[in-house]
């Protein structure tokens, strides 16, 4: 099985509006595994892996947000093929991370 490891930055008003939490919520119905992060710089930063048409679909919805966001971008970092999860399957909220 072919997966996707995808790694993004979104920008805009996408803190303090349930950003992380719905895109767990979204990432655990399309069966997806990684993490999502608050920046410092106010961004989010979210990993994800799944199959291709899976991973679309969340890109689609990180486009958009959780009902309260404001998206002005999202900056696909790193797309590569994988040959094994290194989440196990599990989607989690990571704390605000450093640079």
């Amino acid at each position: 099985m072919c997966l996707l490891n995808v790694h993004l930055f979104i920008s805009g008003r996408v803190q303090k509006v349930g950003f992380r939490f719905f895109a767990k919520m979204k990432a655990k119905e399309l069966g997806l595994s990684g993490w999502v992060c608050n920046l410092p710089d106010n961004r989010v930063e979210v990993v994800v892996v799944g199959n291709e048409e899976k991973i679309n679909k969340i890109i689609e919805w990180l486009h958009q947000g959780s009902p309260l966001a404001r998206v002005d971008n999202v900056e696909i970092k790193d797309r590569k093929i994988i040959k094994k999860d290194s989440f196990g399957g599990e989607f989690s909220i990571k704390r605000i991370k450093n640079f």
